[in-house]
């Protein structure tokens, strides 16, 4: 039996190959599992056609790697003491870094990064867009200047006014129990006793 197999099996062919194989082994292992196609016609060229769209997806990556491959990010981000962010840089900080200095747009998951980045300086970061397509980047944290802080009123001021709006809650409370009419119960009418 010829069949054309569509994924590697072990000891026995890679995929795209076609090999005659015993005819018990295709009908009853190959085939049910999807590891191969009897060898027809149709079978054929649809293997063909994910052949071509597989080149041409590779090639893509390729040119994409070109364009990756040397490319400097960087990112600027807040630093305590020795040199140590806070915080830390992340493959999604280092991806959307590149999608802004680069215009191309890689998913976090590519990106090889073994921890986040926790000190500033320069690193080589490796992006794998396939098995054997990786470029490298180099990715250099900067600290940030900090923001001017505005000045905040001390806490004895704000403790100030909180003081002087209880007395205020206090008043309007007074207001709504005088407000409030009293219920005055009616008495039943006393029964004259009769003697």
């Amino acid at each position: 039996m010829k069949v054309i197999f569509l994924q590697d099996v072990s000891h026995v062919a890679k995929a795209g190959e076609i090999k005659e194989v015993a005819d018990g082994y295709g009908r009853n292992f190959l085939i049910p599992k999807k590891l191969a196609l009897l060898a027809k016609p149709r079978a054929t060229a649809r293997i063909e056609t994910r052949d071509k769209v597989k080149a041409q997806v590779n090639a893509e990556l390729i040119e994409l790697a070109r364009q990756l491959e040397g490319k400097e990010v960087s990112l600027k981000a807040r630093v305590g003491a020795k040199g140590r962010l806070y915080g830390s840089i992340t493959g999604a900080d280092i991806a959307s870094g590149l999608s802004d200095t680069t215009g191309l747009v890689i998913d976090k998951r590519k990106l090889e990064l073994d921890e986040p980045i926790r000190q500033l300086g320069s690193y080589e970061v490796a992006i794998r867009l396939a098995k054997d397509i990786v470029p490298q980047i180099r990715v250099t944290v900067t600290e940030e200047e900090a923001p001017k802080e505005e000045e905040k009123p001390p806490k004895e001021k704000k403790r100030a006014t909180k003081k002087v709006e209880k007395p205020a809650k206090e008043e309007k409370r007074a207001t709504k129990k005088v407000e409030k009419p009293t219920k005055e119960k009616k008495k039943p009418p006393k029964k004259e006793e009769k003697t």
